[in-house]
């Protein structure tokens, strides 16, 4: 199975949970066993091949310029931690379907599973750290919506928010570190920058991108000072906490620095801080979890205790530390997935999860007993389960390790931390199940039906038969597994019985140790309660009431909603950051000198400037203003005609007759006079920045346009391949439908979307009282006695077929000479708008046989369609083909698939200008008024507003 179909089939199977639950608990719970298990056959498919040492993968260029592959690659590594993902998701979707009460929407749950279950798969399969960014952060995610998966509970919500605020945090600060990574090798191919570890490590920006990287691992392996995040998370459905916080979520950090050991350990920074934060972290996490009476609080510093023991040994650095790692990171897994099932049976057996109201439930919980002891004195290190075998190595090579030159400061330490490991495992035993049976249970204890018990009971049966025989099956993934990770291969021969060695010592102080201390735990749980500490949560909180009050304050002084408040600081800035390019670059030496200038240019010159002063002059005055910046647009026309550019120049010509008379239909309902808002003083600033822009433009345009371009124009490409490539020779066109067609057809569903919401905006406002107040306002000025002239109307019903001619005649030149479906679109849109105007919007709408919605949506239709069509010919999406046709008595002529692309555009702009502008215009029309004219209504008539309402 190729590992682009395993990556997938967890994404892909997400939608059958959601679907089946109508079909019932056990269809939907049913589909998602079948994906994972489906993937998990895929997987061990590969197996054999990856235990020989061999690497599958599986390559896609997706974006090369930007390096970003869609490559996967299957080692070692890989292997197990796509195994623990899928084999222990088995069981969790198993242990949810028993756990999840009835009301519980399960479909929704199951959909959330797969979803961060093919992003956990996505992680340790990536070979791209591109791409394995992008599943990172879907962890995050996928994990907020499981953690707040009760939402009635505020802890559950508020531990989703702190593990996403937390996690993604530190996602940030690991993006920017792999960035850097990338841009050291050139590469962000894991497989390239796995092999140039003294090139990083000569960089001088390898201690800025290990401490980056660490960050991300860190906060998502809840290492301190980010471990705080993880009790909380707890307030999530069990299976949730047993399989994000115990086998998969919590291990992305792991996997990440395991992955990344071959190129960023082995210096003094990675010892210290890895190997540092990792110590600190398993006594922080162990010692806290002695004193916690919740069973799942427990277990959640435990787990973060053990996530510190596998840092710690990441951090040492040396072969068979990591080693010892990757067998810790089986075995956490096993024993304290199952523990937390076994945490949620005694929850649905009793009701309770408080330790204080539990004990005795040996003999009322046998079966629960006895996977829950087994579990414990595996995570306590006692033989003979795995939990012990790890714990050995984990002792004996933390007397290898020197600590800024004291040989005995972290052996020492390991000892105390395993100390509080062996305290808090038997703690679970003997406090939870030992001792008389009570009488006071919330509800009467008993075991639960077998599809409670036999998921944990799979992981305890592997707890016993790897710490028997571990060589036959933990030897092979691990020594995989290893080999990933160190590069070469690694002994490892894992026994019960090593002899009288430091590390039996200290593993028998750590156990009689742990017992006394359980012994003495009433007396020093007053200890620890009278004991000053900090509260990482009331911190975290403080920070996050800090930073959000900051951002608001700061927010609100620069977003009051004024527009021209935002104009000037984006312009300010742009000016600041322009001057400091100019002034620390170099300008070339001037190569052109201007050419001479007629007298027309001139004047055209001074025609625009004028309009534009008097634009700024007499703005407040809407519809003056409105009549200069149509004589604006019609001076640029004339330029951009003048300088040899007539599809621009018809572009804006008819632009501004359909802005123009949008605007108008928009002004025909606000006040004539916009009010002075800005003092002297702004508009003194303003004038001082718009001088500074418009001259620095200027002379920007000026030294571009005397100076020969360091790089040939893209513009050089277009016009030697326009032909050649797009059959068409007038090349403006066949950029907009072949080189750049998916910026146009971009364009056109933006502009729909424009149209329908000017649509439902008009559409709301007609069903409120504001369409009458708008039509009983008296006029500013007297109104014509006729407000559709007989000339009027009889000189556009004669156009109306040549304007449309016109149209027609400018859309099939187009794509060999100046013209094109974007300006014939405008021209016919104008055409039919001329004929609201003269005959009024009852007539014309009468006689309306297409919905402009419809024009709209056949046009991107057409023009996907089109773009498609590509496929089939092996090319991308809106490569045109082409070719000529010669037909008796007729002369040879080309047909492309331009030409139906071209006829969406078309179709596009001609709905969505038509649809705008009937919008606005249904404002001044309403049926059952005798008059069109929304002037001809008297506004001093009294029934007037019934008459509206009314309808």
């Amino acid at each position: 199975m190729s590992l682009f179909l395993i990556a997938a089939l967890p994404f892909l199977g997400a939608v059958f949970p959601a679907l089946l639950i109508r079909a019932g608990r056990n269809a939907a719970a049913g589909s998602t066993f079948a994906v994972t298990l489906l993937a998990l056959i895929g997987l061990m498919l590969h197996a054999p091949a990856v235990l020989r040492g061999e690497t599958v993968s599986a390559r896609l260029d997706w974006l090369p310029t930007l390096g970003l592959n869609a490559n996967f690659h299957l080692d070692g590594l890989g292997l197990l931690f796509a195994g623990l993902i899928l084999g222990i998701g088995l069981l969790i979707i198993t242990y949810a379907r028993f756990y999840l009460a009835r009301e519980d929407p399960m479909g929704q749950f199951y959909c959330f599973l797969l979803l961060f279950q093919g992003a956990m798969v996505g992680i340790v399969l990536s070979d791209n750290i591109l791409l394995l960014l992008v599943f990172w952060e879907l962890t995050s995610l996928s994990s907020f919506l499981l953690i707040g998966y009760w939402k009635h509970l505020p802890e559950g919500r508020q531990g989703a928010r702190m593990a996403l605020a937390v996690t993604a945090s530190g996602g940030l600060a690991m993006i920017a570190g792999m960035l850097i990574l990338g841009n050291i090798v050139g590469s962000y191919d894991l497989s390239v920058i796995l092999q140039h570890r003294d090139l990083i490590q000569a960089s001088p920006l390898y201690a800025p991108a290990l401490i980056l990287i660490l960050l991300g691992c860190f906060t998502k392996s809840a290492q301190f000072p980010f471990h705080f995040w993880l009790p909380h998370a707890m307030a999530a459905p069990t299976p949730v906490s047993a399989y994000l916080h115990s086998a998969t979520m919590v291990k992305a950090g792991l996997f990440l620095m395991a992955r990344m050991w071959p190129v960023l350990s082995g210096t003094d920074l990675w010892f210290y801080i890895v190997g540092s934060v990792g110590l600190i972290t398993m006594i922080l996490g162990a010692v806290i979890a002695l004193f916690k009476d919740d069973l799942k609080a427990l277990l959640a510093f435990s787990t973060v205790s053990h996530l510190g023991l596998i840092t710690m040994l990441l951090g040492f650095g040396t072969k068979v530390a990591a080693v010892g790692a990757v067998f810790h990171i089986i075995n956490h897994a096993t024993f304290k997935a199952a523990l937390f099932m076994n945490a949620g049976i005694v929850d649905h057996g009793v009701h309770t999860r408080d330790i204080k109201q539990l004990g005795g439930l040996r003999h009322l919980m046998p079966v629960t007993f006895t996977l829950a002891m087994i579990a414990a004195l595996s995570m306590a290190g006692i033989p003979p389960f795995n939990g012990f075998l790890s714990k050995e190595m984990m002792l004996e090579e933390t007397t290898h390790a020197v600590w800024a030159g004291v040989p005995w400061l972290v052996p020492a330490l390991a000892v105390f931390g395993a100390l509080f490991s062996v305290a808090y495992s038997l703690r679970y035993i003997v406090h939870v199940f030992l001792g008389k049976t009570r009488h006071d249970y919330p509800t009467r204890p008993h075991d639960p039906t077998p599809g409670l018990w036999l998921p944990p009971a799979v992981l305890v049966a592997l707890v016993v038969l790897i710490g028997l025989f571990p060589n036959v099956i933990a030897t092979p993934i691990v020594s995989a597994a290893a080999l990933a990770v160190t590069g070469t291969p690694v002994e490892f021969h894992p026994a019960l019985w090593h002899g009288l060695t430091p590390a039996l010592y200290m593993s028998i102080a750590a156990v009689l140790g742990g017992a006394l201390l359980l012994a003495a735990h009433h007396g020093a749980l007053g200890i620890w309660n009278n004991l000053p500490r900090p509260e990482a949560k009331v911190i975290f909180d403080a920070i996050i009431r800090a930073t959000t009050a900051a951002a608001r304050r700061i927010t609100d002084t620069l977003h009051d909603g004024s527009l021209t408040r935002y104009a000037a600081i984006f312009l300010v800035f742009t000016l600041a950051i322009s001057y400091y390019a100019f002034a620390s670059g170099v300008l070339g030496p001037q190569t052109h000198t201007p050419l001479p200038i007629s007298v027309m240019p001139v004047l055209g010159w001074v025609c625009l400037v004028g309009s534009a002063l008097c634009v700024v002059a007499f703005h407040r005055n809407r519809l003056l203003a409105l009549v200069l910046i149509g004589v604006s647009g019609l001076i640029v026309s004339l330029t951009f005609n003048y300088l040899s550019a007539p599809d621009l120049a018809l572009t804006q010509i008819s632009v501004e007759v359909v802005t123009i008379i949008l605007l108008l239909l928009a002004l025909n309902f606000m006040p004539q006079q916009t009010p002075r808002e800005s003092t002297p003083a702004r508009r003194t600033r303003d004038v001082v920045i718009s001088i500074t822009a418009g001259l620095g433009v200027g002379g920007l345009i000026y030294a571009l346009m005397t100076r020969d371009f360091a790089m040939p124009s893209i513009s050089e490409y277009h016009v030697a391949n326009s032909y050649k490539g797009g059959g068409g020779t007038n090349v403006v066109n066949v950029i907009l439908v072949d080189f750049r067609g998916f910026d146009t057809f971009g364009e056109i569903i933006v502009l729909g979307i424009a149209a329908i919401i000017i649509f439902a905006i008009t559409e709301a406002v007609l069903g409120s009282g504001v369409r009458a107040r708008l039509l009983n306002r008296k006029p500013s000025y007297p109104l014509a006695g006729d407000p559709h002239p007989l000339m009027m109307v009889v000189a556009t019903r004669v156009m109306m077929p040549i304007a449309l001619m016109v149209a027609a005649y400018i859309f099939f030149r187009g794509h060999n000479m100046p013209g094109g479906g974007f300006i014939a679109g405008l021209i016919a849109a104008i055409a039919v708008v001329m004929q609201y105007m003269a005959s009024g919007f009852s007539w014309a709408t009468d006689r309306q046989r297409l919905p402009y919605h419809g024009i709209i949506g056949t046009g991107v239709l057409v023009a996907a369609i089109t773009g498609m069509g590509a496929w089939f010919n092996g090319k991308p999406f809106l490569t045109s083909a082409f070719g000529y046709v010669h037909l008796p008595y007729l002369e040879k002529f080309e047909l492309a698939t331009a030409a139906l692309f071209d006829l969406g555009v078309f179709l596009a702009v001609l709905g969505a200008v038509l649809l705008a502008l009937q919008s606005l215009a249904r404002y001044a029309w309403q049926p059952g008024i005798v008059s069109e004219h929304p002037m001809d209504i008297n506004p001093e008539r009294d029934d007037a507003s019934e008459t509206i309402e009314g309808h």
